[in-house]
């Protein structure tokens, strides 16, 4: 895991199959396969444990390269460049990645740091023209996702947030039973996310990188997960805040919250976020017909799942391995997701969580228009 100086200081592939070159619709070079379709190359930006992760799924990809790095970390650069054969000419700093405009080899930036940089991050880099990926929460607040939005959209480059769980099998498949009537009328979901933080000294427990605590890491699964499970967007939130650690978690920095939505159906959802308690990754539907239940249901897999009929047995492939492929369609083909994955999804979830800190902090129902 990145320390907090890490993130403030200012491929491995076969050639094989990737030999053929086209143009894309911003001038630049891609890679293609022997099948003619056009490879995604990718720079991450910040190199720790999740960076990795995505580093290490990616040699398995189809559709998604890794060809550059961004990090404030020298050393890690260096080690970088040797385990994935990256070219110097493709390795940047926080200082001088606006100089990835001038690059034709990088199409799109991957941003895995923390939560109060992406917004700065994710503007620079579509102003150089290139396409942003970049991990959840998108940014700090809504306001600060509106701007991202924006900003990609004045850029004619694509926004896409790091939604692993919307391009997973099982999950998919639940969506797909609901959404032919396999479950009945929805009637309600519980969505539980959370364990027990260790180090407190990361930096996701500074409110100044991590916008808060629980919520913004863990407590967006049962968000996002409540609105994709449901089918449906909550028109109210009520939140309540339980704290019994003021040390490890300081003034703005939340250590349990419960939320609860309410949805246009009359369906209703019961969501708990924390950084206190383990075992806690459950996903429950409950329908007039039938029900679903995940446990894990966002955790790296595999994912367990089963309804009503029975237990599902999709094979497990790496997540972001497929995400990566996926995203490189979205990208390079304009390929749709069953659920989406774009800037405008993130501002949904944003849009909630700053609703559900301001539940606490008024004691009141808030209404929602997303």
């Amino acid at each position: 895991m990145n320390s907090r100086r890490d993130f403030l200081q200012k491929i491995t592939g076969s050639a094989l199959g990737l030999s053929l070159l086209s143009t894309s619709s911003n001038g630049n070079t891609l890679i293609e396969d022997a099948n003619q379709e056009p490879v995604l190359r990718v720079a991450i930006m910040g190199l720790g444990s999740y960076g990795t992760r995505v580093a290490e799924a990616m040699k398995d990809c189809k559709r998604a390269k890794l060809v550059g790095v961004i990090s404030g970390t020298p050393s890690k650069v260096k080690d970088w460049q040797s385990k994935y054969s990256i070219p110097a000419k493709n390795c940047y700093n926080y200082e001088n990645f606006d100089n990835i405009k001038n690059n034709p080899d990088i199409d799109a930036v991957y941003i895995i740091t923390p939560n109060a940089l992406h917004r700065e991050q994710c503007i620079r880099v579509a102003k150089a023209g290139k396409h942003v990926i970049c991990e959840k929460p998108m940014a700090i607040n809504a306001a600060e996702g509106q701007e991202m939005v924006d900003a990609c959209k004045r850029a004619n480059v694509k926004l896409l947030v790091g939604y692993r769980m919307h391009l997973e099998p099982k999950t998919l498949e639940i969506i797909r039973m609901r959404n032919e009537g396999e479950f009945g009328k929805v009637l309600f979901f519980q969505g539980l996310c959370g364990f027990r933080i260790g180090d407190p000294n990361q930096w996701r427990l500074n409110k100044q990188l991590a916008g808060g605590g629980a919520m913004m890491d863990i407590g967006i699964y049962a968000v996002n997960g409540a609105r994709y499970m449901v089918g449906e967007e909550p028109t109210y939130v009520t939140a309540q805040e339980t704290k019994t650690d003021f040390v490890k978690f300081k003034e703005g920095v939340d250590e349990t919250i419960q939320f609860q939505f309410g949805f246009p159906s009359g369906a209703v959802a019961s969501c708990l976020s924390t950084y206190s308690m383990n075992n806690l990754d459950r996903f429950f539907l409950n329908g007039e017909k039938g029900f679903a239940e995940m446990q894990p249901s966002t955790g790296y897999g595999p994912i367990k799942a089963k309804t009503n009929k029975g237990e599902l047995n999709h094979p497990h492939i790496t997540h972001q391995t497929v995400q990566m492929d996926e995203m490189a369609g979205m990208i390079l083909n304009e390929k749709k997701p069953i659920v989406p994955v774009d800037g405008e999804e993130g501002l949904k979830d944003l849009k909630i969580i700053d609703a559900i800190y301001l539940a606490i902090k008024t004691g009141k129902k808030v209404d929602l228009k997303l």
